[in-house]
């Protein structure tokens, strides 16, 4: 069952994958991760790829796609997987269909204003990644292991907005270029709301898929 999660950025892609991940056993593959572990790691496509997402723009599709091709190759993707963060255009899309066959489209719909409000209080653990948002937790440590928390450049407000922009003019066409594969999800409420919603779709899907 090879699947993409789409979504404005902060509309909880990364939270659905991680229920999808337990309950049908597939990997979360999110470029976005693969991403920030070569920053981190201050690789040469890292520090490259750090250029472009501090300013909220696109990180270029050569570099995203030579990372994905490479994860995908790997054992765990043999009985499917989940992308989250790719593809985010159409020349993606199409890149893409030469690498996997795709069996469903899942897309989250959020409003703006409440996708702002989410990322902009966001805060993640230096240590463990553990994710928190400020509206429900006030402390700066980690409640899991005690490091600091921190807010990422890209979440700030004047990048947020950039990066919903650009999700509006590039990756939103993808819904019509997927359309024969999309399923419209309701992002609001509790995580716990949006899997349930979820779940009929993700069941009939892995049926067909078996």
């Amino acid at each position: 069952m090879n699947l993409i999660l789409l979504g404005a950025p902060g509309a909880g892609k990364g939270t659905l994958a991680k229920k999808i991940v337990k309950d049908y056993h597939i990997p979360q593959v999110s470029t976005g991760d693969i991403l920030r572990e070569n920053i981190k790691n201050e690789t040469p496509v890292g520090k490259l790829a750090k250029e472009f997402i501090d300013k909220g723009q696109l990180v270029p599709d050569e570099v995203v796609i030579e990372l994905l091709k490479n994860r995908l190759s790997q054992d765990d993707c043999k009985k499917g997987f989940i992308l989250d963060g790719f593809p985010r255009t159409i020349a993606q899309g199409k890149s893409l269909e030469n690498i996997a066959n795709i069996d469903g489209v899942i897309l989250i719909d959020l409003p703006f204003n409440i996708i702002e409000e989410r990322i902009v209080t966001r805060r993640v653990c230096s240590s463990c990644g553990e994710i928190y948002s400020t509206s429900s937790y006030d402390k700066n440590d980690c409640k899991k292991c005690g490091a600091p928390l921190y807010q990422r450049d890209d979440d700030k407000l004047e990048t947020v907005r950039n990066r919903l922009e650009v999700y509006d003019r590039q990756t939103a066409p993808l819904i019509n270029f997927y359309s024969d594969r999309v399923y419209r999800l309701d992002g609001s409420g509790s995580p716990e709301d949006v899997y349930a919603r979820a779940k009929t779709f993700l069941d009939d899907l892995e049926a067909k898929s078996e």
